[in-house]
């Protein structure tokens, strides 16, 4: 729960520097690398353990499923 918390802090400063990117007349290609970016640094640092979880079990019985 935390870690959700701890994402949903970082989008939403992610989203407040973007807007400030484009008031201050940045280009909307520089906007979007940027949020491309922070997106990728973000999830680097606050991983989303449950998605993690839910893959590594459907690869799990994807591979079952193929070894049949």
């Amino acid at each position: 729960m935390k870690s959700r918390k701890n994402k949903l802090a970082g989008l939403e400063a992610i989203k407040n520097k973007a807007l400030e990117m484009a008031k201050d007349g940045k280009d909307s290609l520089e906007v979007r690398d940027f949020v491309t970016n922070a997106k990728k640094e973000l999830a680097f640092e606050v991983p989303d353990e449950e998605a993690f979880s839910k893959a590594a079990k459907a690869a799990g019985k994807f591979k079952e499923s193929k070894g049949k």
